[in-house]
């Protein structure tokens, strides 16, 4: 048996000062455990997607008509509320599992040694986010499910998320200047294909803000945009964001490109397919619930697979003491006889 050091009233003083460095200075978790913490983040930020579809698409919007109380009178949904508040009020409970998660993120990567400045503030950023977003929740619940206020809420989220794979992709990676490794017509081709995807998931709020899952059975204000429009002008955008994926994987494959571009943008391309059968599928059987919160899933899903292309165009190296590794003008230069780059 080890003996548990004795806390002696100055380590309790500097606990409550700053809990962080307390634990820091006492614990050093494995890189792996690091990686999950991120990834657990990552995985609660889609989930509580998911679970705020379920709850519009359930008609629970203002199960609990009020907010940071369910009701006026109780903090908690009660039986006379049914099973829409239970729903609503469960979706709420769940931002506290996503705080943990995030939390959890922050705590392991301050641990980490040695000390990773930019992946403790990425976790930081999550939080924040999480914050703002409860606080614009209950503002969408306060103004009866204003459909300008949900998309707002909606694309917090998806910023969430980017944060969010971004941690999980540098807890895999070292501190070293990033290394590109593709050329510089290519990283311009991902941006297009980053903005394109950015704007169609901000006209797909567009189209829910004006179809006919307001999210509570009683009249809910829409969207003054015709719906049928909105919707294929999504469409549209959905075919832009594919055929940019397809001239990616074409230019990739005549640049020789190294392995992990190529791998993330084949992701990429399956990803879109299936959320593209989805949606045309739940446009003609006029919008069933099930296959709308499998397409908000496959938002989030398509949304972390763009990113993942995206940071698939670099290497980021463990920094070794005493030299210090290329930066990254350095390292293309040396390779600028190739649009792939190094490999």
């Amino acid at each position: 048996m080890v003996r548990v050091p004795n806390v002696t009233r100055a380590d309790a003083a500097a606990a409550v000062r700053n809990p962080l460095a307390f634990i820091a200075a006492r614990w050093t978790p494995a890189p792996r455990t690091v990686q999950r913490a991120a990834l657990s983040a990552l995985l609660m930020s889609v989930i509580i997607v998911v679970t705020g579809g379920a709850v519009r698409l359930t008609g629970s919007g203002l199960g609990c008509p009020t907010w940071p109380k369910c009701t006026d009178d109780s903090l908690t949904a009660t039986s006379e509320m049914g099973v829409h508040g239970a729903i609503e009020f469960g979706n709420r409970m769940l931002t506290y599992v996503l705080c943990a998660a995030v939390g959890w993120a922050i705590i392991a990567a301050r641990s980490q040694k040695p000390y990773r400045r930019g992946l403790t503030r990425l976790g930081w950023a999550q939080f924040w986010i999480v914050m703002g977003n409860a606080v614009l929740g209950g503002i969408v619940v306060l103004v009866g499910l204003n459909p300008y206020t949900v998309a707002a809420h909606f694309l917090l989220s998806s910023a969430l998320i980017a944060v969010a794979t971004v941690m999980w992709q540098r807890t895999r990676e070292g501190d070293a200047a990033p290394r590109p490794l593709v050329g510089k017509s290519v990283r311009q081709l991902v941006w297009f294909l980053v903005g394109a995807s950015a704007l169609l998931i901000a006209v797909g709020t567009v189209v829910t803000g004006a179809g006919p899952h307001a999210g509570d059975s009683s009249e809910v204000e829409r969207m003054p945009v015709d719906w049928e429009t909105v919707t294929k002008l999504h469409a549209v955008l959905a075919w832009i964001v594919v055929t940019l994926t397809f001239a990616l994987w074409f230019v990739l494959k005549a640049v020789d490109a190294p392995r992990a571009p190529l791998g993330r943008t084949r992701e990429l391309f399956l990803v879109l397919l299936a959320q593209g059968v989805i949606g045309y599928v739940q446009y003609f059987t006029d919008l069933p619930e099930v296959l709308v919160g499998l397409h908000m899933l496959g938002s989030a899903v398509t949304w972390i697979a763009v990113l993942r292309v995206l940071l698939s165009l670099r290497e980021r190296p463990e920094t070794t003491a005493g030299a210090p590794a290329p930066t990254a003008a350095q390292a293309y230069e040396a390779t600028s006889v190739s649009m792939a780059g190094p490999r």
